[in-house]
């Protein structure tokens, strides 16, 4: 397999970095997420109509551009880097992911173009209080009807959840227990018994909120599939999602370090550059070996992740662990050669490490991601 990027890819990731410059740079991030919807929809609008980048990787029958997970990376890497805030990987990651497993083909008609288009915002509603984001440990339940399964219960830390037009609720039949009986369902945000709540995240860049339900009428994913079978297909849309957060790491990363060794070349002490002492070499040095051996990681992982292969549930983990985890130690060297202003609110710097800590924890931390591989590989 020839792991070497195409020219049209290394031509696609020089447009959306330019884009993203141009469009979306640290100032225009901070009016973004200051705003009401915590991101700017004039952006929303011209990365749906202009690059088409929120179906990258959906058919093109259900109004995507039919690319695969090698563009999704380069699209989710440049993203990282740019802090871009808004809803992308909420709806066109997780919850597109989640309707692609465990939906069925009407099921992808009906609510892929919208996502696909930027017209509707989904949000994948799994965890719970007790904070894992694995499915067999999900209470809330969708009690069969007539027509419509009504849903009960609450869910945590919804990504995007304040701006969503509608949610894929990871719940399960009542009086089952593990991976038995678990459904997705999908529920319009503006249905009777449905309350959200924004909640305060660290990472000002991307919103959480909290979803209750009551009672709440939606309609089951894939009601062909019997009753258990949409655990597997949630856990492949969040393996899936883990390569994109992995992207996105890498992309922060990079972007991170780079801040960092651009102030130490103008900062002096000494009558020196602090860039010049062999601390701070050292230090940039040792990030810099994690960031590109956690890249070649995640690269491989967008690979395995565009053949579909069953190595993914070891690919797929041992990216998000090891670009989460180059992507906090990038942050806080950037804190730290920054000194003192590194830490104020005026300074960008703070930025990078919050999105990095919150990405170091979602879909799970390095001890889940790589107690997930070791699963995987029969340990």
């Amino acid at each position: 397999m020839d792991f070497a990027f195409s020219e049209e890819q290394d031509e696609f990731r020089s447009v959306l970095r330019r884009f993203f410059e141009e469009h979306s740079d640290l100032r225009a991030v901070r009016r973004a997420f200051g705003s009401a919807d915590g991101f700017d929809r004039g952006l929303w609008r011209q990365m749906a109509h202009e690059l088409g980048l929120q179906g990258i990787h959906l058919p093109e029958a259900l109004g995507g551009h039919g690319f695969g997970f090698l563009e999704l990376g380069i699209v989710m890497e440049e993203m990282g880097r740019a802090l871009v805030p808004g809803p992308f990987l909420a709806s066109s990651v997780l919850a597109a992911g989640a309707i692609r497993s465990a939906g069925s083909a009407e099921d992808h008609a009906c609510l892929l173009p919208g996502v696909a288009s930027g017209e509707r915002i989904g949000a994948l509603a799994l965890v719970e209080a007790s904070g894992s984001w694995d499915p067999a440990a999900v209470a809330a339940e969708a009690t069969p009807g007539a027509d419509e399964v009504r849903l009960s219960g609450r869910k945590e830390a919804v990504l995007s959840g304040d701006v969503a037009d509608f949610f894929v609720v990871v719940a399960r039949t009542p009086g089952s227990a593990g991976a038995d009986g678990i459904v997705a369902v999908v529920v319009e945000a503006d249905a009777p018994g449905v309350t959200v709540e924004a909640q305060e995240a660290l990472d000002l860049t991307r919103r959480q909120a909290r979803v209750s339900f009551q009672q709440a009428p939606g309609r089951r994913l894939g009601p062909a599939l019997p009753a258990g079978s949409a655990a597997d297909g949630i856990r492949g849309a969040l393996q899936q999602g883990a390569v994109a957060v992995a992207a996105e790491s890498i992309g922060g990363a990079d972007a991170a370090l780079g801040m960092a060794v651009a102030y130490s070349k103008l900062r002096v002490q000494f009558a020196r550059p602090i860039g010049s002492f062999q601390g701070l070499k050292h230090m940039a040095a040792e990030v810099l070996r994690d960031i590109e051996l956690a890249r070649a990681a995640t690269y491989w992982s967008w690979w395995v992740a565009e053949d579909d292969a069953e190595e993914l549930a070891q690919a797929a983990p041992l990216a998000k662990a090891a670009s989460s985890e180059a992507f906090v130690a990038a942050a806080a060297a950037n804190l730290q050669i920054h000194g003192g202003i590194g830490f104020t609110w005026e300074h960008d710097a703070h930025l990078f490490y919050k999105r990095a800590k919150s990405d170091e924890l979602l879909l799970g931390d390095g001890t889940a991601q790589r107690a997930s591989l070791a699963t995987a590989l029969g340990f």
